[in-house]
Order: C-alpha cells, then structure tokens, then sequence
C-alpha cells in the first residue's frame, strides 16, 4: 500500500504558502532514517527554489533531537515549518505542536491527527481508508488468494485538515478559499 508520504510535499507546501502568504523561509524537519522523509525534504527544496523561496533542512531522528531541531528553528526564525513524513513524527505529534507553539511557528504535517492535536495544517492520505484497504487484502489472503497475485494499492483519498484554533493563536487569517478547500476545519 503506497500512501504517497513524500510525494504529497509540493501540495503541502502550496498549502502552507497560502496559510502563511509572507512565508520566504520554510524550515523543512525530516526523519533521515526514513527515507520517505529523505525524499520529502528534497522535493519541498525543489519546489521551494521554483517560487523563489529559501529552505532550511533539520533533522530529527528521535524525540531529543526533535527538541535540538526546535532549539535550532527558535534561532533561524524561518516563516513556516513543513514536518516530513514518517512513524516518528506521527508517533511525537504532540511534543511537535507543543514545541511548534513554542515558538509560534505555522506548521504543516501530514496527518489529520497532527491537526486534530493542535498542528496549524495537515495534507495527506487519509489513514483510515488505508487500514479498510489492508483489512480487504487481509481477507483477501485469509479466503486463499495468494499476496504475489495482488496489486500493489496506492491512496485515492486524500485529506486537507485546517485548525482554525491555532490558526487565531498564531494570528493568521485563514483565507476562505483555503475554507472552502478544506475537508475539515477544526475550531
């Protein structure tokens, strides 16, 4: 099941920019032992440079040098946060929005949870539909079918989460384009 973690970078990104229209430095935290992150990192870069915007990469491979890359993002005061994919951001969602809070830094991430605890944006798969699709295919294989004969499955639902909450506390105006656009807005 391909869930288009890194893929989805560019998308983020452009969300983020009309969160945070006077965004000219993205700061980019990524998981360098995950290599969906790795790739995230490089395609926001990409995508950074063809708008004229400068990035700057940290990374974090535990919940300690998720602290550092906080410490260090506090210094280099960039304008937005895009946190890479990956089971170690979602599993610190909450020390990432309370650090993000911190320092008061719009941040985009990937899961809806990451939203829902407190994260400014999230733009990614939706997660639920891709455990109904693993349980398919689980029963697919308990019924006789044989894995080598099924597909690979890619995300067709894809979900963009706003959190006006924190949306007020970072006094950003969300536009009601980016309202209409939403899936779901948190308030």
């Amino acid at each position: 099941m391909n869930i288009f973690s890194g893929e989805t970078a560019t998308k983020r990104l452009d969300l983020l920019r009309e969160l945070v229209p006077h965004a000219s430095k993205i700061a980019i935290l990524i998981n360098t032992d995950f290599g969906a992150s790795l790739r995230f990192g490089d395609d926001v870069e990409a995508a950074a440079r063809m708008l004229g915007l400068t990035t700057e990469r940290l990374s974090a491979n535990d919940d300690r040098e998720i602290e550092r890359a906080f410490n260090e993002l506090a210094n280099a005061r960039p304008d937005a946060l895009l946190v890479g994919p990956g089971p170690l951001f979602d599993s610190q969602r909450n020390l990432l929005v309370a650090l993000a809070a911190k320092v008061a830094i719009p941040t985009g991430h990937e899961t809806r949870a990451t939203a829902v605890a407190g994260g400014l944006m999230s733009y990614g798969a939706n997660v639920g539909d891709g455990y109904r699709q693993a349980g398919i295919y689980a029963g697919r294989i308990l019924k006789g079918e044989k894995p080598a004969n099924l597909p690979v499955l890619q995300s067709t639902k894809f979900e963009f989460i706003i959190n006006l909450k924190t949306a007020k506390a970072l006094s950003l105006t969300v536009p009601d384009k980016l309202l209409a656009l939403a899936d779901e807005v948190i308030e």
